[in-house]
């Protein structure tokens, strides 16, 4: 209870109780609510400053378990991704080389999303980068599963295809040599017969008497012969598919002609001594993709373990080729 307020009235030499004017109670008033109201906000912006409101708890402990959850998907996607690249790895490394296929490059394989903005969207936020993070994970993941599946459906085609492949892949000798000592220039940098200088030899010579039949090593079209003086002298060459091509060169007789269907097997021409040539012999390639590559590793069908490790053994001594 507020305590009441004499003051002395000199006129009439008493005390009088003070009464406030109606302007001073206004006044007054508006006072004790500015009071009111600073303390209350003071009191407010203290709490809300040093003490979590019951709201901001329980957001708190949404955002903590958004987080936790993200945390979790991440490792889920990082699981995955190992599980996508091995898939891509039996792929390339299994899958592919028993169909003879070329592995799918790692410029394919981890192509991903373009366009700089694509995750613009997601900036801004508390969780920008860990949101930005998981999308990336997301689109690579559906990128290289896309790549994989494409990879897939190849490979398929050549399975079904196999039965073709096998019979057109140059699978053996293409002159019937049981003496591999008459193999007498195989694949890689020799002595040229003319020259006496170093220069790489791109196939492997078969010494055999003029006359000898030549073989087909594996089915196909032949796309090219030709008759010369000069060079690989007369040439047949054929393409088996899937990549392979075979050249035969400094023939006596050409027995095909461009256009013509072979079988493995079928004799296509005659050992001879036409162009640069030292001595009657042939001059075999086997190309793949239009590289050359080492035919003894197309020998399998005619030669016995024990006789590949011999061929392999007599072509890393050094030699004269015989073109």
């Amino acid at each position: 209870m507020a305590k009441t307020k004499y003051f002395f009235n000199s006129k009439s030499l008493s005390y009088e109780e003070a009464k406030a004017s109606p302007l001073q109670r206004f006044f007054k008033t508006i006072l004790f609510l500015i009071t009111t109201l600073a303390f209350s906000s003071g009191l407010i912006i203290l709490s809300y400053t040093f003490f979590e409101s019951p709201k901001e708890r329980i957001l708190k402990s949404e955002n903590s378990q958004y987080e936790l959850q993200y945390q979790i998907m991440n490792d889920r996607l990082n699981n995955l991704q190992k599980l996508v690249d091995e898939i891509a790895d039996r792929d390339d490394n299994i899958y592919r080389i028993i169909f003879e296929a070329e592995p799918i490059s790692k410029s394919i394989r981890q192509a991903g999303y373009g366009g700089i903005d694509r995750y613009a969207k997601l900036e801004g936020y508390n969780n920008s980068e860990l949101l930005i993070e998981t999308s990336k994970k997301l689109d690579n993941i559906a990128s290289a599963l896309y790549v994989q599946s494409k990879s897939f459906d190849a490979v398929y085609e050549l399975a079904r295809n196999k039965e073709k492949m096998l019979a057109g892949i140059p699978a053996i000798q293409p002159v019937n040599n049981k003496e591999l000592k008459r193999l007498s220039s195989f694949y890689g940098y020799r002595i040229d017969p003319i020259y006496k200088i170093k220069k790489f030899h791109a196939g492997v010579d078969f010494s055999a008497p003029q006359g000898t039949p030549i073989y087909a090593s594996g089915a196909g079209t032949v796309i090219k012969t030709r008759r010369s003086r000069r060079g690989y002298g007369n040439t047949v060459t054929i393409d088996h598919g899937f990549g392979y091509t075979t050249f035969y060169a400094h023939n006596k007789d050409n027995k095909v002609k461009k256009g013509d269907k072979v079988v493995r097997g079928q004799i296509i021409a005659t050992v001879g001594n036409t162009g640069k040539s030292t001595a009657p012999h042939l001059h075999y390639e086997v190309r793949k993709n239009n590289r050359t590559i080492n035919p003894i590793y197309y020998f399998f069908n005619d030669l016995s373990p024990n006789e590949f490790e011999t061929l392999l053994n007599l072509s890393k001594l050094p030699n004269q080729s015989l073109d």
